[in-house]
């Protein structure tokens, strides 16, 4: 396509670039996926250790519990001409779209999930996930975390409220329908290991 141009890390998609045209592009699931935001394509950044194993562990423990709720790391989700990429999506199993047999569609939703978790990475801009994490909720998503490790806190986004700085013994909010209770501290004790 005429329009796309690869720079430096950074597809920079011109103005007459649609969505759509994005969503057509063979290499944006690339590992890292690739997200359009403002009529740009971004490449994540890889996301390193610390963010892998919370990502692994808020994936497990989310799926672990009696719930009408599914967690799902690096699902694609594409609405309000966006199409971005959240480290973990929480969706109520009603709503996971699925093909005539009963499989979930490999493409990822068209929808904004019920919560959204970010994990920043040290090399990512804190205002472009935060702004991803908003324009989920202004689309229907009912929470999201930003989980900064470097700092040892979570910033909790709910709808017309706010955000809250929580961190250590602060007990962070979850969807209404599930039974977990975790402590900022209890996310990031599971980066520690025996030495």
């Amino acid at each position: 396509m005429t329009n796309i141009e690869l720079t430096q890390g950074k597809i920079i998609v011109k103005e007459s670039t649609t969505l759509e045209e994005f969503l057509k592009l063979p290499y944006i699931e690339e590992s890292p996926a690739w997200e359009y935001i403002n009529g740009e394509a971004i490449q994540k950044p890889m996301g390193g250790a610390k963010h892998s194993l919370l990502q692994k562990r808020l994936v497990s423990v989310i799926d672990s519990l009696d719930s009408n709720y599914e967690a799902f790391p690096e699902l694609r989700c594409t609405f309000g001409n966006r199409s971005v990429v959240p480290d973990v999506v929480v969706i109520s199993s009603n709503h996971l779209p699925l093909d005539e047999n009963g499989e979930i569609i490999s493409s990822g939703i068209d929808f904004a999930p019920a919560w959204v978790i970010e994990i920043l990475s040290p090399a990512q801009s804190q205002t472009k996930v935060t702004g991803n994490i908003l324009h989920c909720l202004r689309n229907g998503s009912q929470l999201g975390w930003l989980i900064d490790p470097s700092e040892r806190c979570i910033l909790v986004y709910q709808p017309n409220s706010l955000p809250d700085l929580l961190t250590g013994k602060d007990i962070l909010p979850v969807l209404t329908d599930l039974n977990l209770t975790l402590s900022v501290d209890d996310v990031f004790a599971w980066l520690q290991r025996k030495i």
